[in-house]
Order: structure tokens, then sequence, then C-alpha cells
């Protein structure tokens, strides 16, 4: 079999290779349709993997509640401290639950001022946080309701320009003050990095005597013992708060992975939209192979005559031309790939890498089934009809074409 397709593929390349400026125009269609397919494939990747990796600064053993803003008045749906500790009581593998709060203050220290958001936290969430002074909090600061905080990089520069180590300083918001005991290190995710929270967190037990007394809630924080068990411990969460509301609020959940997963399947459908977008070029440029095809067959119709003259069968005819159109779509798409992963590597690289500091994978057997798939789609669609009418050709009337 490899003997009888040696030669074919050996002349396809010399026909080619005779008409060079006409092959290259004939795929550069082809080309540009790939590498625009597979550059937008690999940015759509690697921007839904960039957001993701930025959401590393969230507990993968935590979760968020929140009233279910479709309902008539989600005002109702509100919940309150003491809420919170009854469904921490009724729901198993919940280790912390506490509101989550957020308020912006004037924040002063010494005689700098800014005004920056406070939020709480709990010593559980804040194991993981990376700091370049002091400690994170501990139990024992939630435990006593301790008025410390922990401040961000941000807080840091603003609050105390001159660089020195703040731990033990005071910042006093309102009439209340609050010791510093650690600061966060600089942001590692970028340029353009996502954060949650305020830039002031202090234990949620204090937050919720200094800031919350009886105000009513609309977020809530649990933490889980075993993550594995999240989707249950929401559930179960969500079913006792309607009980609790005698079925008049309804509530939904927010963790890592689901937002992990509804930003994947909004870059992914995005990327197919594209992607459908840039394969009408493709489609243009099947069309123009097929063109091309047909006017190497009217061109060559005495070859082809002499080809059956002396004895070449129309399978081989129609084989010859078929290789010729498949090796037009493989250069063409080979061309493409190189082109659409380079250009792709190149923005995930220094674009997507200096906003959220995550190097992305390419996906490179994604990228080569794309191409050699439309190489071989355009081929059977585009390069068929062509080399059928010249194995068709009647040997006769083919020697006596002008």
């Amino acid at each position: 079999m490899l003997r009888q397709v040696g030669p074919f593929v050996g002349e396809a390349f010399g026909v080619l290779a005779d008409n060079r400026t006409r092959s290259f125009l004939t795929i550069l269609g082809l080309i540009i349709g790939v590498a625009a397919v597979i550059a937008i494939q690999i940015l759509g990747k690697g921007m839904a993997g960039a957001v993701t990796g930025v959401l590393g600064s969230l507990n993968d053993r935590s979760f968020y509640l929140f009233p279910n803003q479709q309902q008539a008045d989600f005002t109702k749906a509100s919940f309150t401290v003491a809420d919170i500790d009854k469904v921490h009581a009724a729901v198993p593998n919940i280790v912390v639950a506490f509101p989550a709060g957020y308020v912006a203050r004037v924040v002063t220290a010494g005689h700098e001022h800014a005004r920056l958001g406070i939020s709480d936290a709990s010593d559980v969430a804040f194991a993981r946080v990376p700091l370049i002074f002091g400690r994170n909090l501990s139990h024992d600061d939630v435990a006593s309701a301790a008025h410390v905080c922990v401040i961000t990089n941000v807080a840091f520069k603003r609050l105390f320009p001159a660089g020195n180590d703040p731990v033990g300083s005071s910042l006093r918001i309102g009439e209340r003050r609050y010791v510093v005991i650690g600061v966060e290190g600089p942001p590692t995710q970028g340029i353009l990095p996502i954060k949650f929270g305020g830039d002031i967190s202090i234990p949620y037990t204090t937050y919720e005597h200094d800031f919350l007394r009886s105000r009513p809630l609309f977020a809530a924080q649990f933490i889980v013992a075993d993550v594995s068990q999240i989707a249950q411990t929401e559930a179960a969460v969500k079913a006792y708060l309607r009980t609790l509301k005698a079925g008049r609020s309804e509530y939904q959940t927010f963790d890592r992975k689901t937002f992990s997963s509804s930003i994947d399947g909004i870059f992914a459908a995005l990327t197919l939209v594209v992607t459908l977008i840039g394969a009408v070029s493709l489609v243009v440029a099947g069309i123009g192979i097929m063109n091309i095809m047909l006017v190497s067959v009217t061109e060559r119709t005495r070859e082809i005559g002499v080809r059956k003259a002396i004895g070449a069968t129309s399978f081989q005819v129609l084989a010859q031309f078929f290789i010729e159109a498949l090796l037009l779509s493989l250069v063409g798409c080979g061309i493409g790939l190189v082109i659409g992963v380079g250009v792709g590597w190149l923005v995930d690289r220094f674009a997507l890498v200096a906003i959220s500091g995550v190097v992305p994978s390419l996906p490179w057997l994604q990228s080569i089934a794309i191409a050699v798939g439309f190489a071989t789609i355009v081929t059977l669609v585009f390069g068929t009809y062509p080399a059928y009418r010249a194995a068709r050709l009647d040997p006769i009337e083919a020697l006596r074409y002008e």
C-alpha cells in the first residue's frame, strides 16, 4: 500500500512546488482560519485557567450563603447572628460559621488617614495567608474577640508609608482601636489580582460586636471539616434556614468549585462562539482549494488522458488529485497550527501571566487534533469532487483537449 501511495505523494509535492505562489495563495485562507481557531482555543483556556488560578485566595473548605435575589423581596430572607449560630449547631460537618461582613471606614494610624474596607475573618480561613510581618489571626484572638487586625500590603503602604514594621501599632476606626498583629505580603497574582475581603481583617467575633450588633445579615461564611461533603453541607444549611424561616425564604450558596465551574462554562461558551465565527474562514479556504483543484484538473486534462492511455486506472488518477488536495490542506493546517500555538503562547505567557500570575498549560493535543481534523474535513469536503472529476475524464476526449 505504501509503495503505491509513495509515488503519488512525491509527484504531488513536485506539482505543488512547481506552483509555489499559487499553492501558497490557495492555502493562505486555511492558514489564517486554523491559526485563528487554535489561538482562540488557547486564549479561552488560558483565560479560564488564569481566573481559576486567581481564586486560590478562596479557602477550599469554605462556602458563602446569600439570600436568593430572584425572590420577590429578598430582604425578608435576611438572617441574624443567632440564626447562624443555630445553623452551626444543627448542621454537621461545619467547623466555623460567622457573618461575612464588610464595611468601609476611615482608618487612622498616627498622622496617616485612609478609607479602607474592614472585613471579618476566622483563624481557620487565615491559615494559608502569607505574611511579611507578624502573625495570622489565632484561635485565641477569635475566642476572646480580641481587638487585633491583619492588614493587607495596600493598607500597610497607605497607613505606614515609611515601610517600618507596624506590628504592635494601633489603628483607630471610629472610637475603637485595633492592634496590628500582621501584614500580608504583596499580591502574587499579577498586576490585576482579585482580593476577597477588606484591607483590614479582624476576628469575626470582634466584628459581630463592633459592627453588627442587631443588624440584619445578608451573607455568612461557613468552613467545613470534610471538603468532600461540602455540597451536602450546603444543601443542609439551605434546607435548615428555609425551615427556620417557615419556607418563606430561599437561599443560594457560593464556593470555589462552583464558581470555577461557572467561569469555565462561560469561557467555554465564548470560545465556542468565536471559534464558529473563525471557522467561516475555513469554509472559504476550502472553497478556494476546490476551485484551484478544478483549475488544475482543467489545465492537466491532456496529462490525465496520456496517463489513462498508457494504463493508469481511474482510481490512480483520483488518488493523485486527492493526495494533492490533502497535501495542500495539511501544509496549510500545519502552518496555521504553528502560528496559532505561537500567538496563543505569546499572549498567554506575557499578557495573562502579567495579569493573573498563573502560567496556563498549552493544549497541545487538542491543537494538533484541531489542525488534523480540519485538514481531513477540508480534503474530504472540498478535495473529493475535483479528484472524482479528474478520474471520470474519458481518455480519448482528454487527449483531444487543447
